[in-house]
């Protein structure tokens, strides 16, 4: 299974009980498709980045979740149906995909550190 980070923006003007019922909605949905929710974490009310119909503000929710592909596509389109909710993304985060792409950069390096080290006049120079 996968790691994702899922952050979605409820309506700011949405009540505590509607709130709960999408997140408890959305942990169902999770659970019922042999996901696990690692944690969920209402960040309260905020100021969007720009205007979102007649919004200013939302309410933003952050899930992290361990589940693979097709729990995710359902996750994403319980969130699309929601009248509630405003904006959605998804993020994968795995550990193992950092490191790989950590050992590319230092693969990167070492390769353009050996083309450097044959003709270090000629690009100096400009020759």
């Amino acid at each position: 299974m996968k790691t994702y980070e899922v952050m979605f923006i409820i309506i700011p003007n949405a009540a505590e009980e509607e709130i709960d019922k999408v997140i408890g909605q959305m942990e169902a949905g999770v659970k019922s498709m042999q996901g696990e929710v690692v944690s969920v974490e209402k960040m309260g009310k905020r100021k969007l980045a720009y205007r979102i119909g007649k919004f200013e503000e939302g309410f933003y929710v952050l899930f992290n979740i361990k589940a693979n592909g097709e729990v995710v596509k359902e996750f994403e389109r319980r969130l699309r149906v929601a009248d509630s909710v405003l904006r959605y993304i998804t993020v994968r985060v795995d550990k193992a995909l950092k490191r790989v792409e950590k050992v590319k950069a230092i693969r990167l390096k070492k390769v353009r550190r050996k083309s450097r080290g044959v003709q270090p006049e000629a690009t100096a120079t400009g020759i």
